[in-house]
């Protein structure tokens, strides 16, 4: 076996992480996989890298002198790639996009208006429930963006060393079917809402806590909450088992109905992220100009949000400053 960079970062990650196994998660790889990459990259190299232990993971002298090289090759090769990068897209911007979303309402338009101002580049997506995951693979290089929603002002995990900015904020709606009692309001109060049962898409983010406190705040517990994808909160919406929370852009459904809660107790901002060392974060402006003009693209079928915005105007696409 030939040694390769890849090699290289795994050594390295083992070696930053003190554990196989917490190198592997990093790599998104599973552990055994990775134990067996180590072992053929130490038989290349002719003895261990690592003593392993209950303790974690150690670097031998060996794994102290491939640690050494690679550190200053990793670095080196990444400055090429990302000035031959710069140089091949000729200043216009990158020759490939790759979007990870969880659950984005404006994924498509951002894609359909990216497609069109660069008709050249190659795009592709991965979908995904997990924040994490998603940072995981921006930090790794497997993507380049990431479109995710937060509750209230809180970020996403510092972990991976993303940048994130805003791209709008929104209150949280409920979906209901036209025929129950409170489709005709105006807007819901959380509290009338304590006797439903609730279906919410999944994910890993503080969520489910924040809707959980909000509904203490309204004086009670949700009787229960489902969960399954989108497609299963409409159908459960649909059929009378259950409310669901949406997002304010949510597309219209015939038989049922998007209200805004009384007095906004949840609130969702939508966000774009990059790793600021990789090729994508010099046209991170660009991308993220695209996905505010994305944001108001979805807005126009939703005639009753836009007089709701007009009513409340710190929501809706954040304002950047130029460059």
């Amino acid at each position: 076996m030939n040694l390769e960079l890849r090699h290289l970062r795994v050594v390295c990650a083992i070696a930053e992480t003190g554990s196989v196994t917490k190198a592997a998660s990093v790599l998104g790889l599973a552990q055994p996989a990775l134990t067996a990459q180590l072992q053929r990259i130490e038989r290349t190299l002719g003895g261990p890298l690592f003593e392993r232990d209950r303790r974690g993971a150690r670097a031998t002298a060996l794994g102290e002198l491939v640690l050494a090289r690679a550190r200053v090759l990793l670095p080196a090769m990444k400055g090429l790639q990302d000035e031959a990068t710069r140089l091949a897209g000729g200043g216009d911007g990158l020759s490939r996009y790759r979007f990870g979303g969880v659950n984005s309402p404006i994924l498509g338009r951002l894609i359909h208006r990216l497609a069109l101002s660069q008709p050249q580049a190659q795009i592709s997506t991965y979908a995904s429930w997990s924040a994490d995951e998603l940072g995981r693979l921006v930090a790794g290089a497997r993507l380049d963006y990431a479109l995710t929603g937060v509750c209230g002002q809180t970020t996403p995990s510092a972990e991976f060393g993303l940048s994130w900015r805003e791209v709008a904020m929104d209150p949280v709606f409920v979906l209901l079917p036209e025929t129950h009692p409170l489709a005709a309001s105006e807007e819901v109060p959380l509290g009338a809402l304590a006797g439903e049962q609730w279906v919410t898409a999944p994910g890993d983010g503080c969520f489910g806590d924040c809707f959980a406190a909000a509904c203490a705040r309204a004086g009670f517990t949700p009787r229960k909450v489902y969960e399954t994808d989108v497609r299963g909160c409409v159908d459960l919406v649909d059929a009378g088992e259950a409310v669901a929370l949406c997002q304010a852009t949510f597309r219209p459904v015939a038989g049922l109905v998007t209200r805004p809660l009384a007095g906004v107790p949840l609130r969702w901002r939508l966000l774009l992220g990059w790793h600021p060392d990789a090729p994508a974060a010099g046209y991170a402006e660009q991308i993220l100009e695209l996905a505010v003009d994305a944001y108001t693209d979805a807005l126009a079928p939703h005639p009753q949000y836009l007089a709701w915005l007009g009513r409340n105007p710190s929501f809706g696409a954040h304002q950047h400053s130029a460059a």
